[in-house]
């Protein structure tokens, strides 16, 4: 990624491109949260200086390119078409009119390979890709997905957050590109997450509180009508925390049970493996002989103010969609390059199905504000920002850090 913004950068300064400084929109990244980076000038007194600013490695287009190619020819297409920015006119400009494309693929070669792990017990996983799915798609690679599954009878794997997000994101883009299909969704709720929705302040989430999960329910409704739309058995697994009760556990099943949704508790963390034989179980009486085909909830094709429609009223609930001018600008821009045809990559918070962090349960009777776009074309989707939600995120008020100690021996405490 850095590559190649310093590549464009040396072209702009050498009068080598297409590309008008004003029109580049090519950022660089880093894997450190910091809020200062996010907007700034580069080339300062230079002919080329600009406004532009940093974005935080996962939310990467290579993160998201590598994620979504199946070979190495198909990565090279991907990279290659990655739109740097516009020309004076409003031309977009590619990433292989820099022609590195052949270094960015080398960079990438290895890469490419997904990651064999194992459990503590031995239990197989390929981690590889890391696209957070409040700001990126949010799924492991194309390719490990693959290879999991040509290596086992039964493939598990994670879309990152909650279904609004990660789960939407699957189905709309990796399954769109990839033509995977799952056979069932498992929603993965906790106790702990409810009585949040349900009103529980965080210091308190330890504590019982069964009115405050009943409360939250609410919220994992919204989900499971969500995942519901696209055909597919919903299951709910109920992650067990050390300080949930049996009586909060057992509103949330009996809730389920009402509901016609499966549900199982897993106690991976206390138990290991055998805290998830209830829910492995579970899972496998669900599945069906037969799968349909996998419904899409909005075609590619369509316009883009009709998939923002889609998305925000069957999936997140709301009423409807409000477009900033900034958005609405930046839309005409795509639009008139052709680039406007694809997939959406939702960029809005983990912490509400609106686009107000402070809005949890189940919001209704919001509007949804996009207030910018964003284009992925190597990766093969446009990214919407809704809310405040930015692509570099800040460090909290008391960051981690300051609780890291390395002791005089060497020991390193507060991680």
């Amino acid at each position: 990624h850095n590559l190649l913004a310093a590549v464009m950068d040396n072209q702009l300064f050498n009068k080598q491109t297409r590309l008008s400084p004003d029109g580049v929109l090519w950022k660089r990244v880093l894997d450190v949260n910091d809020r200062a980076l996010r907007s700034l000038r580069t080339s300062a007194g230079g002919p080329t200086e600009r406004a532009t600013g940093f974005d935080i490695t996962a939310a990467s287009e290579v993160m998201a390119i590598l994620c979504l190619s199946e070979s190495l020819a198909d990565l090279r297409a991907r990279l290659d078409r990655i739109v740097m920015g516009f020309t004076a006119d409003g031309a977009p400009v590619f990433a292989k009119e820099c022609h590195v494309t052949g270094a960015m693929l080398a960079l990438l070669r290895d890469a490419m390979m997904p990651n064999l792990v194992q459990s503590v017990e031995g239990v197989p996983a390929f981690v590889h890709g890391g696209p957070f799915a409040n700001i990126a798609h949010g799924c492991n690679s194309v390719l490990a997905t693959r290879m999991a599954l040509a290596h086992a009878d039964y493939a598990v794997t994670e879309a990152g957050f909650a279904f609004d997000l990660g789960g939407e994101k699957f189905m709309h883009i990796k399954c769109r590109q990839s033509g995977l299909k799952p056979e069932a969704v498992v929603i993965v709720a906790t106790v702990r997450a409810l009585k949040m929705h349900g009103g529980a302040t965080l210091d308190s989430l330890a504590q019982p509180n069964t009115a405050a999960v009943e409360r939250g329910l609410e919220n994992l409704d919204a989900h499971l009508e969500a995942a519901a739309l696209f055909q597919r058995p919903v299951i709910v697994a109920l992650n067990r925390f050390t300080h949930d009760t049996d009586s909060e556990l057992d509103l949330v099943r009996r809730h389920c049970q009402a509901r016609g949704v499966p549900s199982a508790v897993a106690d991976v963390f206390g138990s290991g493996g055998e805290g998830a034989v209830a829910l492995a179980e579970t899972v496998l009486a669900a599945l069906p002989a037969e799968s349909p085909s996998l419904p899409f909830l909005y075609a590619a094709t369509d316009d883009v103010e009709a998939k923002l429609s889609v998305i925000a009223t069957q999936i997140y609930g709301a009423e409807g969609v409000t477009l900033t001018e900034e958005a609405r600008a930046r839309l005409a821009q795509f639009e008139k390059a052709g680039l406007s045809r694809l997939p959406l990559c939702m960029a809005k918070t983990q912490n509400s199905l609106s686009d107000d962090a402070k809005r949890p349960g189940r919001p209704r009777g919001f509007t949804l504000t996009v207030r910018d776009f964003e284009i992925a074309n190597g990766a093969g989707f446009l990214v919407a920002l809704t809310g405040a939600m930015m692509r570099m995120p800040a460090l909290p008020k008391v960051p981690a850090a300051e609780r890291i100690q390395v002791s005089p021996d060497g020991a390193i405490t507060g991680i």
